[in-house]
């Protein structure tokens, strides 16, 4: 059954980051930094990110929607959250129409990874999920 679960993931055509995730790669990280530091840090990364476009910035609903052309197009929204005064949560919702015969899935999931990890050279990781 595990196995059968396994694969019917690979073909999934949507990551959603919360911190129910039960993959700890995907689950809400939360930062060290006040929300406009964060923000500003999210949207820069996509700013200087040659392969996105970002569409539609909201710093009022702490959204940033970005246009993702390679390695296969696909739609991503960041949404950035303030916990309390010096700590920010940041998620992310990434989708593509795009199918693969070895599936879509796991390069979603590696570049939701490669953005934490970018926003972890900015800011300080102070954990993931609500049990951090």
């Amino acid at each position: 059954m595990a196995i059968l679960l396994g694969l019917f993931t690979r073909f999934k055509r949507q990551i959603e980051t919360t911190d129910k995730q039960t993959d700890d790669s995907l689950k809400t990280h939360y930062y060290k930094g006040t929300f406009n530091q964060v923000f500003d840090s999210v949207e820069q990364i996509f700013k200087e990110d040659a392969d996105c476009h970002v569409t539609t910035v909201s710093k009022e609903h702490g959204e940033i929607a970005v246009d993702i052309q390679k390695p296969f197009p696909c739609f991503l929204i960041a949404t950035i959250v303030s916990v309390k005064p010096m700590e920010t949560a940041v998620d992310f919702t990434i989708s593509s129409e795009k199918f693969a015969m070895l599936g879509t899935y796991p390069e979603l999931k590696k570049r939701i990874v490669a953005y934490y990890k970018r926003i972890s050279q900015v800011h300080t990781n102070i954990g993931t999920g609500k049990n951090y």
